[in-house]
């Protein structure tokens, strides 16, 4: 059975609404497609997590690419090189992400951090929880949370299914330094 990303020939009509949205431009959510009323389903939580996250799209970033590099997610850690170098991320900042905490600048370490723990010990410690509260709120604390288990769940399926690459991202990754990509084998959709 294949996971292909539906092409609009393909796409369901219960979601017809949505393909010139959000959900028809990225591969991930053309794969998602194949279950309408889950991809019904998350686009208030993406609608949340993209545009009205307490991180901040910076923040938001940083925890993104942190779990990206953290799953070997190379389709998300891609799309969110190209997302974090418009936010206003530079390369050696996002070249950090992949490396020890230590070697971060303290806010990354802090968020960074925060990823480790949720994805080694599914939990935040309650030092870690004191110190994200009184860098981004409690809303942002909670933002963090869903924003790591969604892109979590991203990875699952993105990696299950080897999702391609878009082609304008294929495009923009070539124009970066090699050392800054996550390599990506997947084939697009012939």
């Amino acid at each position: 059975m294949s996971f292909a990303p539906l092409p609009d020939s393909d796409w369901p009509a219960e979601i017809a609404d949505m393909r010139a949205g959000f959900a028809g431009q990225l591969n991930v959510y053309r794969v998602m497609a194949h279950h309408p009323a889950l991809l019904r389903a998350w686009e208030n939580l993406r609608t949340h997590i993209v545009q009205h996250s307490a991180l901040g799209p910076v923040r938001a970033e940083v925890v993104i690419l942190r779990l990206a590099h953290r799953l070997g997610a190379a389709y998300e850690w891609n799309q969110h090189v190209i997302r974090g170098l418009r936010v206003g991320l530079d390369m050696a900042r996002i070249r950090s992400l992949r490396g020890p905490c230590a070697q971060m600048e303290p806010e990354d370490a802090l968020l960074a951090g925060a990823v480790d723990a949720l994805q080694d010990r599914a939990q935040l410690a309650p030092d870690q929880m004191d110190a994200l509260q009184a860098l981004v709120g409690r809303d942002g604390v909670l933002d963090l949370m869903a924003t790591a288990g969604m892109y979590l769940t991203l990875g699952f399926l993105l990696k299950s299914t080897d999702c391609p690459l878009e082609p304008a991202v294929t495009a923009q990754i070539a124009a970066l330094p090699d050392d800054l990509l996550m390599p990506y084998h997947a084939e697009e959709p012939g």
